[in-house]
């Protein structure tokens, strides 16, 4: 097995002459959550997109599971294949859907005569509810609207989801943004239910002080660089945000120049 589940070497992407990454090193580990961080602008979306699919890389290398990827042939369905789930904060789910239905939706669970098996699916939600979500109270069930559900609980469903189906690494697209408080603490521990069931997850966010608590390792980006890798072991919350604020400041002297 590789040591890596995903390796990213000198990766380029160019959009109408821009160059929005310029020769990203990125990895993730098995059993490990990774907190990319940057401000708006930085390339952290479109990393993520390479990864997941949407788009092709112009230069450089990927590798999944130590498989190499040719990039002509990659896509969004090839990227399910391999293991990897993007969860899109604002795209996460269908509000107006059920939990259930959000659960299974383009791949329904059928009977031997091809019908969908609905009773099957929702005591599959049930269970997807209490053991990754902890959701046992009656108020909410299989049954229930998303739109019932608060923001924290959106972003629980979609990851159980690609937990129920087995992803390797859930990319989570700022998924604590616009959230109160204990919100972002219902999030969190859904993140850290990725860790205990071995799989690998990419924390996408601006903010520092909410990917912190979960993350085994931090990748600061800054205009399609990396220009910080660090072991969340090796410095604390305080230290980190200095170093983040020298990156800040070197960038406002570059452009004052």
């Amino acid at each position: 097995m590789s040591e890596y589940l995903v390796q990213m070497k000198e990766i380029h992407k160019f959009f109408s002459g821009v160059h929005a990454l310029k020769g990203v090193n990125f990895n993730v580990g098995y059993n490990e959550i990774v907190g990319l961080v940057g401000d708006n602008g930085a390339g952290k979306s479109t990393l993520i997109k390479i990864l997941s699919g949407v788009f092709p890389w112009d230069k450089g290398e990927l590798y999944i599971k130590g498989k190499k990827i040719d990039k002509k042939k990659y896509s969004v369905q090839k990227a399910r294949e391999f293991g990897i789930q993007t969860v899109y904060q604002e795209k996460a789910l269908a509000e107006k859907q059920c939990i259930w239905r959000n659960i299974f939706m383009g791949r329904e669970i059928t009977n031997h005569l091809a019908f969908l098996d609905i009773a099957k699916m929702k005591n599959e939600t049930e269970e997807i509810m209490k053991k990754y979500l902890g959701f046992t109270s009656a108020a909410i069930d299989p049954d229930s609207r998303v739109s019932k559900l608060s923001g924290g609980e959106k972003q629980g469903i979609a990851i159980a989801r690609s937990l129920f189906f087995k992803a390797d690494l859930i990319i989570l697209d700022e998924p604590t943004t616009a959230l109160s408080l204990s919100e972002v603490k219902k999030v969190l521990s859904f993140v850290e239910k990725i860790k205990e069931e071995k799989a690998s997850c990419i924390f996408i966010t601006h903010n520092i002080y909410h990917v912190y608590p979960v993350a085994d390792r931090f990748v600061i980006l800054d205009r399609g660089k990396v220009v910080m890798e660090l072991e969340k072991r090796s410095i604390s919350l305080e230290e980190l945000i200095d170093k983040m604020m020298h990156i800040a400041l070197g960038k406002e002297a570059t452009i004052n120049v």
